[in-house]
């Protein structure tokens, strides 16, 4: 069962364009490292400190390997420094998430039981 990695991060508004920059590196780092980068989404409209990024594995014991990979990597590294001395990311929250099938969406009848 593939799992999703939702990953929301409290931004410093002032900051939106150092985190667009932290987030287009893992673009490259991401995948070496095993992930599959879904996308990171930035403030757009609305709420300006709220950003989100979504990697997806095929397991936990992927996405344990991943951040194993992850903590040797030395682009990952020094992205993470980035982040740690601009500031610009002031909190990070991680939820696992499945997907439900889309078969199963399409076969669903009636509306909500």
């Amino acid at each position: 069962m593939k799992i999703t990695c939702f990953i929301e991060y409290q931004i410093d508004p002032h900051k939106v364009h150092l985190f667009e920059q932290y987030a287009q590196n893992w673009g490259e780092i991401i995948p070496q490292s095993g992930g599959e980068l879904v996308g990171y989404f930035l403030p757009h409209e609305g709420t300006s400190n709220v950003a989100y990024g979504l990697i997806s594995f095929e397991s936990l014991a992927d996405y344990e390997a991943y951040r194993h990979t992850l903590r040797h990597s030395q682009l990952g590294g020094r992205n993470f420094d980035f982040a740690q001395s601009e500031q610009f990311i002031v909190s990070e929250k991680r939820t696992f998430l499945r997907a439900v099938p889309a078969t199963y969406l399409l076969t669903k009848k009636g509306g909500c039981n």
